[in-house]
C-alpha cells in the first residue's frame, strides 16, 4: 500500500460550501425534514438490493464514463468481484477518463500492492485512507473511511452499504451464502454533493490536485420526483448530524418505522425515542443480523434487542450469513440509505455517508424489500432471550458494557 495520506501539507481545499438554498418542501413531506437547507429537488433514486442488482448497475455506469470517475470504498478485495471493477477502471483510465480511488487501509487490509499499481500504471490515481503507520503525526487507528460512493461524470452516483468483495455479490433471497445489503443509484443535483464530499476527503487524505466542483445549489433541478439531502461527517462539527436527523424523524413518526441495520447499538436517546414511538402506536420493526461477522457487536446488540423488545419494538433476526444493510423508512414517506450504523464507530470515529430521501415511491420500495426480508427472519422477544444459554447472556451483558468502543 502506498502512503497516500503523507505528512505533507495537502493542497488547500478551495471549494466554497454548497449554497444553503432553502427548498420549499411539499406540506406532507416537510414535517419529516429536520432542516430545509441543502435539500436537492428533482432527483431520482433507484433502490438496489444486494450485489446481484447493485454490481451490474455500477459496472454499466463505470463502463460508460466519459470524463471522471471517483470511487470510494471501505473494503476492496482482490477477488473475482474486485478484479471485475479493476478491469473496468483500467479500461476507462486508458481511454482518458480521470479515475480517482480511495480505499480504507484497514478495511482493505490484505489488498496486494499490485492491485493499486495496475490501476496507477493505467493512469488512475489511487490512495489508501489513513495507512497503518503509528509513527505518523495525528495517526488514529480507529479513524476509518467507511463510505461507499461511486460518482461517474458528476451525473450519476451510487451509495449505500455494499463494499467490493465476493461475499456481497449474490442474491440473499436465493443463495444461502450471500450477504444481504442495500444500495442506491441517484441522479440529479445530489450527485454534485457526493462528488464534492469525495473531493474534500481526497484532499484531506493527501490526494493530488483536484479541480473544484460547482456547488449543487447552482445546478438546475433534475426531472426526478425525489427530494434528497446528503448527510456526511467529514468535519468534526458534523459528527452529530446523522444522530440528530434520526431522532427528529423517529419523533415525527406516526405510523411505521422500519429499520435494517448491521451493527445495531443505538444509544440511550435513540432507544428511548423508539420506545416512545411504540407507546404512540407506531409500528416499530428492526431487522438485525442473526449471526454477525463481528461477534462482540452481535452479543452487545443482543442486550439492546432484549430491552427494546420488552418495550414493544419488534426485533427480527436475519437467518442468513450476514445482514449488512443500513436503511430506515418511516411512514412510507422518508427514508435513508447509506453506510451509517447505529454504533459508536459510526457516530464518533468513521467517515460515513447517508442520503435522506423524501419520496413515497422510494420509501415504499424499501418497505417492500423489508417485507421480503421478514420471511428470512426469526422474531426475537423475551421468550427467545430466555432460551439463550447462560454463557451467551453473560457475554451480551459484558459486551454491552464496552459499547462505547464498538
Amino acid at each position: 500500500m502506498t502512503d497516500g495520506a503523507s505528512e505533507s501539507i495537502p493542497e488547500p481545499i478551495v471549494d466554497q460550501p454548497s449554497r444553503a438554498i432553502i427548498v420549499s418542501l411539499p406540506r406532507e413531506l416537510a414535517p419529516y425534514a429536520r432542516t430545509q437547507l441543502r435539500w436537492r429537488s428533482g432527483c431520482t433514486v433507484q433502490v438496489l438490493r444486494d450485489g446481484a442488482e447493485t454490481y451490474p448497475a455500477m459496472l454499466e455506469a463505470l463502463a460508460a464514463a466519459k470524463e471522471t470517475i471517483t470511487f470510494e470504498t471501505y473494503i476492496l478485495a482482490a477477488d473475482d468481484t474486485g478484479n471485475r471493477f479493476k478491469d473496468v477502471l483500467i479500461e476507462r483510465a486508458k481511454a482518458g477518463v480521470n479515475v480517482r480511488m480511495i480505499y480504507d487501509a484497514v478495511g482493505s487490509f490484505g489488498l496486494p500492492a499490485s492491485y493499486g499499481d495496475e490501476l496507477r500504471a493505467a493512469g488512475a490515481e489511487v490512495i489508501d485512507f489513513n495507512p497503518i503507520a503509528p509513527w505518523r503525526r495525528r495517526f488514529r487507528l480507529s479513524h476509518r473511511d467507511h463510505r461507499k460512493v461511486i460518482v461517474v461524470d458528476n451525473k450519476v452516483a451510487f451509495t449505500g452499504g455494499l463494499n467490493i468483495a465476493n461475499e456481497y455479490s449474490g442474491n440473499s433471497l436465493l443463495h444461502d451464502d450471500a450477504w444481504h445489503d442495500m444500495h442506491c443509484r441517484v441522479t440529479g443535483p445530489i450527485v454534485l454533493d457526493l462528488a464534492r464530499m469525495f473531493r474534500r476527503t481526497w484532499l484531506r487524505a493527501g490526494g493530488g490536485p483536484f479541480p473544484p466542483i460547482k456547488p449543487a445549489g447552482t445546478a438546475p433541478p433534475g426531472e426526478g420526483s425525489s427530494y434528497v439531502r446528503l448527510i456526511d461527517n467529514t468535519l468534526r462539527r458534523q459528527r452529530g448530524t446523522m444522530r440528530r436527523t434520526y431522532l427528529h424523524v423517529i419523533r415525527s413518526a406516526r405510523m411505521s418505522i422500519l429499520i435494517e441495520n448491521a451493527y445495531f447499538l443505538p444509544d440511550r436517546g435513540l432507544r428511548r425515542a423508539l420506545s416512545r414511538a411504540v407507546r404512540r402506536g407506531v409500528d416499530v420493526r428492526v431487522v438485525v443480523p442473526g449471526s454477525s461477522d463481528v461477534r462482540v457487536i452481535e452479543w452487545a446488540s443482543l442486550y439492546v434487542q432484549r430491552g427494546l423488545a420488552k418495550a414493544g419494538v419488534k426485533i427480527l433476526r436475519w437467518r442468513g450469513p450476514m445482514m449488512h444493510a443500513k436503511t430506515v423508512t418511516i411512514d412510507g414517506t422518508w427514508s435513508t440509505i447509506g453506510s451509517y450504523n447505529f454504533d459508536s464507530q459510526s457516530r464518533f470515529s468513521n467517515l460515513e455517508v447517508t442520503v435522506e430521501i423524501l419520496d413515497p415511491n422510494t420509501s415504499q420500495a424499501l418497505a417492500r424489500t423489508f417485507e421480503q426480508d421478514i420471511a428470512h427472519c426469526d422474531p426475537f422477544d423475551e421468550a427467545a432471550w430466555n432460551r439463550l444459554p447462560l454463557w451467551k447472556k453473560a457475554m451480551a451483558w459484558l459486551s454491552f458494557r464496552f459499547r462505547r468502543w464498538l
